[in-house]
């Protein structure tokens, strides 16, 4: 037989080549990005940076993106859709307006506290007037479910003769937001001044329940009959 037919070349092996999951792309480029705009704010996070800690490129950051200030953004928006998507996961309808609104309470405490990033993020959009956040193209039409959902448990509430009949949901929504904000974003400097963490363990509770408590107390003030 002749070499030429003994001597068959072994069969080479080809890589599989790798598919990119766009979805899961934008999902890790957001998740490391909100980390770096919430530690050191539009102007001193870097691209580069965040490109280096996601499984992708500064060109694809870009091609998903369009500049920073468009990853900024999208960071933002991302970060007010996620508290609203855990808000829908509460079936408040079928809950009593007095328990109903304790959960959105409870609620937000909850993300707050397990997204403080999302705090930062919020101070930091602040210093820049709200201007980011303005140019989000339909940014407030995401966030009309939180009205719509504290109307529907007030118009309830006062349907029983639960809730006074002054109070919109804006009202209830600032409350409710001031009190789980005020214990993340200030933590630190309370700690300092009173030597009292407001994110310990051992506090948890009752700040959790002292905000349930507070809301309910306004809403049923006037509600009563006199003596």
């Amino acid at each position: 037989m002749a070499p030429a037919e003994t001597a068959r070349k072994a069969p080479t092996r080809t890589t599989p080549k790798r598919t990119r999951n766009p979805e899961r792309t934008r999902e890790d480029i957001l998740r490391v990005a909100t980390t770096e705009f919430a530690d050191k704010g539009l102007s001193g996070a870097r691209i580069d940076e965040i490109a280096a800690k996601t499984a992708t490129t500064k060109r694809m950051l870009y091609y998903y993106f369009g500049d920073k200030e468009g990853l900024y953004r999208a960071v933002l928006a991302n970060a007010y859709q996620e508290i609203r998507h855990e808000e829908a996961q509460v079936d408040v309808d079928h809950l009593d307006p007095e328990a109903a609104i304790r959960a959105v309470a409870e609620i937000t405490f909850d993300h707050h506290e397990a997204h403080p990033d999302f705090i930062r993020l919020v101070a930091i959009e602040n210093t820049h007037r709200g201007e980011n956040l303005a140019a989000i193209e339909g940014i407030a039409e995401t966030q009309r479910p939180a009205v719509e959902t504290l109307d529907r448990i007030l118009a309830r509430g006062r349907e029983l003769g639960l809730f006074r009949d002054d109070v919109t949901p804006l009202d209830v929504h600032i409350l409710i937001s001031s009190f789980c904000v005020f214990r993340i974003a200030n933590r630190y400097t309370f700690g300092t001044l009173f030597d009292w963490d407001l994110t310990a363990p051992e506090n948890r509770t009752h700040l959790r329940t002292m905000l349930g408590d507070v809301v309910l107390s306004y809403l049923r003030s006037n509600t009563g009959h006199d003596d």
